[in-house]
Parts: structure tokens; C-alpha cells; sequence
């Protein structure tokens, strides 16, 4: 989303405040302006001057359609399971930065291993750009829950780890180009 949209919103809804990941609310009634609309949230600016993420589940409230989880392959072989984690996780942005986080460079690695029940166990590790950054925990619980609910997913285990620490040198040339880091 290029232009910023001022939007009242015609419920209360659940926010996180960024960048320090607390989760307060705001009321039926309250403008917004629409900062960034990637993935599946809505980085907001509200009536106050205070940046917020507001869920897609709640897109509703902002006027706008909740968009559903999309996956490449109906599959559940180890493959097929790899390969949606990686799509599913392009849909996860770092609400202050409009690049999502894998080509950011965020996340390190994408493990799919079987599970006796014939299901798949994933574990993803990553990072984040900063280290005592209080989006952590938002973005992998992002990450987490939409890998768990992708085709052939029994378990999601998320880990943020700080070491190695990201560098700029970590990001996609797609990121680099969409920052003007060139």
C-alpha cells in the first residue's frame, strides 16, 4: 500500500503498540490512518500520533476484507509442507519496515521433519533486526500460527535466537531494492 487511507473504525479492536508490543485497544469511533497494509495486518497511526499494529483478523473494523491464509500446494509430503512455510512466511512483515521477514533475511532456517501421526513437525529459527526489539514475540507468534495452520503442520516451533546477530549484509537483493539501499 503506497497512498495512507484515514479510516474510522466501526468496532473496538485489539492493538499492539509498536515498537514495544504491548497490547491495549482502540474504540468504535477512532480514526486511523493506514500506515502499511502488507501481509495480513495493518500498521495504523492513530488519532494520538501512536503507531499500532491492528490484526487482519480485525481488518473488518478498518473497512477492509480479512484475507485468508493462501497456500501453493493441498500437499502435506515433507516437500510440499517446506515449501508453504517458506510462501507463508513471505507474508510475515516486521510492522515498521515494508519488507517481509524472510527477505529480510530474518529467518535462518525452515526444518521439516515427519511425525509418526503422518503429520509434519517444522521448526523455524530466526531473528530479529534489533535485539531487545518488543515486536519479537508478535512476529513469532506470526510466524508460528500461520505455519501451524498450513496443510500437513501438526507442530510449529518458532525460535528467535540473537546469535548470529542480523546484518544488512543478510537481506535479499529484492529487500535492498525495495529499501533504496542501492
Amino acid at each position: 500500500m503506497s497512498e495512507r487511507e484515514t479510516v474510522v473504525l466501526t468496532r473496538d479492536v485489539t492493538i499492539v503498540t509498536i515498537p514495544d508490543g504491548t497490547t491495549s485497544s482502540l474504540d468504535k469511533g477512532e480514526e486511523v490512518t493506514i500506515h502499511q497494509a502488507l501481509g495480513d495486518n495493518y500498521t495504523v497511526i492513530t488519532q494520538y500520533g501512536h503507531m499500532v499494529r491492528i490484526a487482519g483478523v480485525d481488518a473488518d473494523a478498518l473497512g477492509k476484507e480479512i484475507m485468508q491464509l493462501q497456500t501453493l500446494s493441498a500437499e502435506t509430503d515433507a516437500d510440499a509442507v517446506e515449501k508453504n512455510c517458506w510462501e507463508v512466511m513471505k507474508t510475515v512483515y516486521d510492522p515498521e519496515i515494508p519488507v517481509n521477514i524472510v527477505d529480510l533475511g530474518l529467518v535462518y532456517y525452515c526444518l521439516v521433519s515427519a511425525m509418526d501421526d503422518g503429520k509434519h513437525l517444522v521448526r523455524v529459527m530466526m531473528t530479529l533486526t534489533a535485539p531487545g526489539c518488543g515486536m519479537g514475540p508478535v512476529i513469532q507468534g506470526d510466524v508460528e500460527s500461520k505455519i501451524r495452520a498450513l496443510p500437513g503442520v501438526g507442530i510449529a516451533n518458532v525460535e528467535v535466537v540473537l546469535d548470529p546477530p542480523w546484518s544488512r549484509d543478510m537481506m535479499s537483493e529484492v529487500a535492498k531494492l525495495q529499501l533504496g539501499m542501492y
